[in-house]
């Protein structure tokens, strides 16, 4: 083993010149591998310097693994449920970042939406397939072709699995469309308790068992998706995700984006105790699919409650949150280690509530202020978001100069440790890849610069 040979010939220098500091194993993790130095008292003779120093490379040896490729890792950073230290990735800024438990060296970045309707490639392939959106997402080789077009274009901190938020909805043998230029449809929505009784499965089937039969595929994907990543040699981390339950239940009851945007809310007064039976199935489900995904590859997840637009605040209090807290509590306690991260997209409000949580992160949309957005997590939290995606569009007047300045403002607002740089809503298929390249890259240049000016004052 490497790390085996590196320690043989620190003390052997260590025995012939009786005075030796460590060389880092490399510049990015040598404060972690070495961090025993700190609890060790320093050497008094010559003969106790070479104690030290054998005592701290063989803690090192003790605490460090290495993947097939040879790449050091240290198992501390390995999480619970994992330790092999090939399934972890190289680039761990994302994990760091959401984590919170180190500073980070730059500030990582990936995007909503990252992968799909604006990249040339994306409508290639859709076309050469001869398929739909909906419909790639039961081929895993579209899956996973589809998640990785964006990280070979851009320089990502983290892929996400290329999927949609009503996977779930079509388990339960609901029927989604996208016919084009209406957002999502539910041909045939839930009219009353008596149909919901009917038509879906009971709370007590939705298991392990009922995830791998009806989202199997999925699964499938995911494999598939880090097998690829594997062979491409990017190493960073793979984002699972799911809806959150009132965004499932705001679609299985006929709402849209569209049209019928009442009708979510409707239901919660209409049938209040069917409404929490449907949003507890909802929360069960949720659980165990995205607990299925980090068991077959993923890194982190992503929680969208992407109607929270659709919901009062006294509403969301009573139905939603109770869900979005069972989900935390659920996963971090079965993940530790795996990132969680929620976004109540249109539902602000709810931020503070749920930095209280458990999640990692909360992602911030557009209509958060950036000067408060920090004190309203308290700490509890790292943030993510919100860049507003307008400005990668060439038709709006934008530039990769107008890019750079934007990017550097979101940093200098929300501050570079502890953030996941965003959106505030995903691409919607009109920004220019130049642009987004440029976003990418002002993200990391300019926060390794802000971080490396305050380390030096």
């Amino acid at each position: 083993m490497k790390i085996l040979a590196i320690a043989a010939a620190a003390l052997l220098l260590a025995s012939e010149s009786h005075s030796f500091t460590p060389t880092p194993l490399s510049a990015r993790s040598a404060s972690r591998h070495f961090s025993t130095v700190s609890t060790l008292d320093a050497a008094a003779t010559s003969e106790e310097d070479l104690e030290l120093t054998r005592q701290i490379i063989m803690s090192h040896v003790e605490k460090v693994s290495a993947d097939e490729d040879g790449v050091e890792v240290d198992e501390e950073y390995l999480p619970s449920h994992n330790k092999n230290p090939d399934d972890y990735p190289a680039n761990d800024l994302m994990i760091r970042a959401a984590l919170g438990r180190e500073d980070v060296e730059r500030t990582p970045i990936w995007l909503f939406r990252q992968a799909g309707r604006h990249l040339p490639e994306y409508q290639a392939y859709k076309q050469k397939t001869g398929r739909s959106f909906l419909d790639m997402l039961s081929f895993p080789e579209d899956v996973a072709e589809c998640t990785m077009q964006p990280v070979r274009r851009y320089n990502v901190d983290a892929a996400i699995l290329f999927s949609d938020i009503l996977v779930i909805a079509e388990a339960l043998n609901i029927e989604v469309t996208m016919p084009g230029g209406v957002g999502i449809l539910v041909p045939c929505p839930l009219v009353g308790p008596a149909d919901m009784k009917e038509r879906l499965p009971s709370k007590d089937k939705l298991n392990v068992d009922f995830v791998n039969d009806k989202l199997g595929h999925v699964m499938e994907s995911v494999r598939l998706i880090r097998k690829q990543m594997k062979e491409e040699g990017i190493s960073i981390p793979l984002i699972g995700f799911s809806a959150a339950p009132w965004t499932l239940l705001f679609y299985m009851v006929g709402g849209s984006s569209k049209k019928n945007q009442h009708i979510g809310m409707e239901w919660l007064h209409s049938y209040p105790e069917a409404s929490r039976d449907l949003m507890d199935s909802l929360t069960t489900i949720v659980i165990e699919y995205m607990a299925q995904q980090v068991e077959n590859g993923a890194h982190m997840l992503q929680l969208f409650e992407a109607m929270g637009m659709m919901i009062e605040q006294p509403e969301f209090n009573e139905f939603a949150m109770p869900c979005l807290q069972k989900i935390a509590e659920e996963l971090k306690g079965r993940y530790p280690d795996v990132p969680l991260m929620v976004f109540s997209r249109g539902a602000s409000f709810a931020n503070e509530e749920l930095s209280k949580l458990g999640y990692d992160v909360i992602t911030i949309d557009g209509s958060v202020d950036r000067s408060t957005a920090r004190d309203v997590v308290g700490g509890r939290t790292g943030l993510q978001g919100n860049y507003d995606p307008r400005e990668l569009i060439v038709e709006n007047g934008k530039t990769v100069d107008t890019v750079k300045q934007t990017a550097k403002e979101l940093l200098e607002a929300l501050g570079t440790q502890r953030l996941i740089a965003n959106l505030g809503e995903g691409l919607g298929g009109k920004e220019s890849p130049e642009l987004v390249d440029a976003f990418v890259e002002a993200i990391h240049s300019e926060s390794e610069k802000m971080i490396s000016e305050s380390k030096s004052n």
